[in-house]
């Protein structure tokens, strides 16, 4: 006869033979470890001793009037000043000047390029082209620059030599000449990081995305809108963010190419705050413009990237 077989003992030697999990902690994988903590503690104290802590004593500074050998508490003089002084309203307007161009021209041109050039047997060779002024210092470009823009410049002879002498200019001693020539200087050297970024981003969009485009009777420009374009939508955050701010803080080529002349026509903020502070000595003042620019450059960056991560 068929033995019986006891289901509950077999049941019982099959748990035993299997290894039992310790129950979880509750909490224990949201708790941070202190190792993470360590590691970040050098970046974080970087940050506040190079960045945070001197805008603070600029925020405190601003509110004394200081020439350097004497300073009083003014309180929010300073700062009620700027609003009348027509040097930092015209400063105001340069930089507003800068950052329109400088957004539109070397982020449209990079992007354009990069397109132009991404797929075509030539296209190594235009690039190198374009990022070749991207290797130069803005000192190198202002004394090229500065070559051809004098009154007895490259530009004016050219003009002369070709019949043309009616729109010879003197292009840096007339506002708001001067600023248009200064952000087509920058425009030419500053395409060239564009195009790099934006050739990144095309060289990531996966093939068979464009070749479906294709499949589906797209072609040119409506290839470019409805699919590369969006694909490049992350790198193109990353390309205007990176030229809004360096258009806000623009110094090196004024100072050299200008020096923000005539008088202060053509200044910028970050040209007024020098001046102001390294110039005439006026260190509260200058503190003031200061913490002003800076607090542009943080809304402007803040307001952009928050739009930005709330769109996607």
């Amino acid at each position: 006869m068929g033995q019986v077989v006891d289901v509950t003992a077999l049941d019982e030697r099959n748990s035993a033979l299997t290894p039992r999990t310790r129950p979880a902690r509750p909490g224990n994988s949201q708790r941070p470890h202190g190792s993470l903590l360590l590691f970040l503690f050098p970046a974080v104290a970087l940050v506040g001793i190079l960045l945070i802590l001197p805008f603070l004593f600029t925020v405190y500074r601003s509110f004394f009037r200081d020439n350097g050998f004497s300073r009083s508490w003014v309180g929010l003089e300073n700062y009620t000043t700027l609003l009348t002084d027509d040097i930092f309203l015209r400063s105001v307007l340069n930089t507003g000047m800068w950052t329109a161009g400088t957004l539109l021209l070397p982020v449209l041109l990079g992007l354009l390029i990069a397109v132009g050039t991404n797929s075509v047997r030539w296209g190594p060779m235009a690039r190198f082209a374009i990022v070749l002024p991207y290797a130069l210092s803005g000192s190198v470009t202002a004394l090229l620059w500065n070559f051809m823009l004098q009154t007895d410049g490259a530009t004016n002879a050219m003009l002369d030599s070709l019949g043309l002498s009616t729109l010879e200019r003197s292009w840096l001693l007339e506002w708001p000449m001067n600023t248009i020539v200064m952000i087509i200087a920058t425009t030419w050297q500053a395409t060239g990081a564009s195009m790099i970024l934006f050739l990144v981003g095309l060289q990531a969009i996966p093939a068979e995305t464009i070749e479906a485009g294709r499949v589906d009777g797209a072609g040119g420009f409506r290839l470019f809108r409805s699919i590369v374009l969006p694909q490049l939508r992350p790198i193109s955050v990353v390309v205007i963010g990176i030229s809004l701010v360096n258009s806000l803080k623009t110094f090196d080529i004024v100072w050299l190419l200008t020096r923000g002349g005539p008088g202060t026509e053509s200044e910028t903020l970050a040209l007024t705050m020098y001046r102001q502070t390294f110039t005439l000595s006026r260190y509260g003042y200058g503190a003031a413009v200061a913490v002003i620019l800076t607090v542009i450059v943080l809304l402007a960056s803040w307001t952009y990237l928050r739009r930005q991560l709330r769109t996607n």
